[in-house]
């Protein structure tokens, strides 16, 4: 899901042609089918993955959707399903698994169930725009590292948490590419909204994305993203800068959320304010944790900000 696309600095691509429920070969090995669910969140719809051909993954069966399900099943009619692969528990991402495990009787593949970032804001009110799936639970949970492979292919599990705390991207090392959920989007940036999101957890993920090769991204949403290692050191530009923006704010007086997001986000999408709100709050956790920001108490959408060293 996204949070918005006001930073220029950011070069984002909103060329995807792709139709709801269209079988498209990427690449071989790399087919893709498109959910008809287009919000400002997700773009022109969740953006599902069948690798390998014969025997086949399938990557995040989409929201509840039987039209998408069916799709996706028709795309591999006379070919083996042997793993359902889950990036994260986003109501546009996990909900299908079902329907597509009842029709396949592959087993499903996560890192774990839905929870929060920061346990101790689990009650803090979150955006139902990128609701939970709280009913999701993998039949194989995987670490860091581990590897799923079939005929011709080998996913590499990459713990990429922030914008979920179970999120995880499937690197294929041979072919230098990866399948990047939503932590990465070639269209927007990502929202990371507490508690489900953490900024200092997504910071970290994007930082160890620059260590790795892999150099094409298929993300959740939206075309793919060549060139990678250049896209996500401009998105960790971006959080910087979003940062800097917040903290300048800040600098002028102690101020509440919904004041920071209009000074911070000009020309935002009215229907995306509150998603922009909880991704400042977001950044406001990271600074209050490292002692640059001041509130009282937690961190809560409510709550008023100040810098930590003014009077």
């Amino acid at each position: 899901m996204s949070d918005s696309n006001t930073n220029e600095d950011v070069p984002f691509n909103r060329d995807f042609p792709l139709k709801p429920g269209v079988v498209e070969e990427v690449m071989p090995g790399v087919r893709r089918v498109l959910c008809g669910n287009p919000s400002p969140f997700t773009f022109t719809g969740t953006v599902s993955y069948i690798v390998g051909r014969g025997k086949v993954a399938i990557i995040d069966p989409g929201p509840d959707n039987a039209a998408h399900a069916q799709a996706l099943l028709d795309a591999v009619k006379g070919e083996t399903v042997t793993h359902i692969v889950v990036t994260h528990t986003h109501n546009d991402h996990s909900p299908n698994t079902p329907r597509i495990k009842a029709a396949t009787g592959a087993p499903v593949y996560a890192e774990g169930v839905h929870r929060a970032s920061r346990p101790r804001y689990e009650s803090e009110k979150h955006n139902p725009e990128s609701g939970a799936d709280r009913d999701f639970k993998p039949e194989v949970t995987l670490r860091d590292g581990d590897v799923i492979e079939g005929d011709g292919w080998r996913l590499e599990a990459v713990a990429t948490p922030g914008h979920t705390a179970n999120h995880m991207a499937f690197s294929w090392p041979e072919r230098e590419l990866m399948f990047i959920g939503d932590h990465v989007m070639g269209w927007s940036t990502s929202i990371v909204a507490p508690p489900d999101g953490s900024m200092v957890d997504y910071m970290a993920s994007l930082d160890r994305l620059t260590q790795r090769k892999e150099h094409l991204y298929f993300s959740g949403h939206g075309p793919e993203i060549p060139n990678a290692q250049k896209f996500v050191r401009f998105l960790i530009r971006h959080r910087k800068a979003r940062e800097a923006s917040i903290l300048h704010r800040l600098g002028k007086s102690e101020a509440d959320i919904p004041t920071i997001v209009r000074a911070s986000y000009i020309g935002i999408d009215p229907r995306l304010m509150n998603a922009a709100g909880y991704s400042v709050l977001a950044h406001l956790e990271d600074l209050v944790a490292r002692g640059v920001v001041a509130t009282d108490g937690d961190p809560v959408i409510g709550g008023s900000y100040k810098l930590a060293n003014s009077k």
